[in-house]
């Protein structure tokens, strides 16, 4: 049943049509789990922001083939796109990118991609995040989330083709006790390959500890927002920067088959220094790196002033110095080296 008020709150308005002939594929072969069990149809909760079911409640195989979940395609495959919030989704706003995403033809219904956001345990308390760090231990909740692993677990097992992983949406995989479990649980199946969001600190430290998991990986996504000392241990509050820069020398120095990309949340404490993250993905042979707009998860009470990209914001023109200076020189790295939300593709 599709929930209005959840759209009212994005701001999204369920009777547009825009009228595309092209289709994203996301609602058709992707599913995103939360730390309730809420299963959506999509990367990102505030893109569809509708569950397609519960899986506390339903197993993963009759949600992906629910009434809801064939609405939510449906308005896909009409082209109005109704329930999607096109005003925040990385895909329209890649206007250049659109169309390698968008596809000509009506996707298969097969889900080829798991996006796990059930457990937002972290080693940090980053302010862009979290107000404090969270990390959990009762084994009440354990019980529950483990039980949610289990579920996914037994539908990957039930299905032939390769399920790409995504672990980490939400907390990070090597600090939480829930994603190592799932981990434990799903790495020696034969169809499985992941991808993984980290801040990157206990890379080192687990990374024997877990071969199988990096044997079957295919993008290390890692989280920095600061290029200095200073603003690093501001930013990912809790973080070394020693700490951090040893784990990217380890990276560096892998015979790795895997991508890796950097992330950076731009804010004001950090627009400045945009240039100096593109030297630190150079120096650390980075492959790729990604700057993204902040996004307010309701948990800081200052976004409007961390908000560089508002029109409103005393030094957005600064920043739109920055990235007109970074666009007009990209054409000197390596293609799609430097992309995100907060650079035009």
């Amino acid at each position: 049943m599709i929930n209005q008020r959840l759209f009212d709150w994005y701001g999204i308005d369920i009777h547009k049509d825009l009228g595309l002939k092209t289709f994203c594929p996301r609602p058709f072969d992707t599913v995103l789990i939360d730390k309730q069990g809420s299963c959506y149809l999509c990367e990102c909760t505030s893109w569809l922001p509708q569950s397609a079911g519960n899986l506390h409640i339903q197993s993963l195989e009759n949600i992906v083939n629910s009434t809801t979940a064939a609405e939510l395609q449906n308005s896909i495959a009409d082209g109005s796109y109704r329930y999607c919030n096109d005003k925040n989704c990385s895909y329209f706003l890649a206007k250049e990118t659109q169309h390698s995403h968008f596809k000509n033809v009506l996707p298969i219904k097969q889900i080829k991609n798991i996006r796990l956001a059930i457990d937002d345990s972290c080693n940090l308390s980053c302010p862009s995040c979290r107000t404090h760090q969270i990390f959990e231990r009762d084994k009440f909740q354990l019980r529950k989330k483990y039980k949610l692993a289990d579920s996914i677990i037994e539908y990957v097992r039930s299905q032939s083709h390769q399920i790409n992983i995504h672990v980490g949406s939400d907390g990070d995989p090597f600090a939480s006790l829930v994603y190592r479990y799932f981990v434990k649980g799903i790495k020696d199946l034969p169809n499985v390959r992941f991808s993984i969001q980290t801040n990157g600190l206990l890379i080192k430290k687990m990374y024997y500890r877990h071969t199988e998991l990096f044997e079957k990986l295919d993008v290390l996504n890692i989280s920095i927002d600061g290029a200095t000392k200073e603003t690093y241990e501001t930013l990912r509050r809790g973080g070394s920067y020693e700490k951090i820069i040893e784990n990217l020398e380890f990276i560096k120095n892998l015979n790795k088959k895997f991508m890796t990309r950097m992330h950076v949340v731009v804010q004001e404490k950090n627009f400045k220094e945009m240039f100096g993250f593109i030297e630190l993905a150079k120096n650390y042979k980075i492959d790729r790196i990604i700057f993204n707009r902040i996004e307010n998860w309701n948990t800081n009470s200052t976004f409007d002033q961390n908000n560089i990209f508002s029109k409103n914001h005393q030094r957005h023109e600064e920043v739109d110095k920055i990235i007109k200076k970074i666009m007009s020189v990209r054409k000197d790295y390596p293609k799609k080296f430097i992309e995100g939300t907060a650079i035009p593709y």
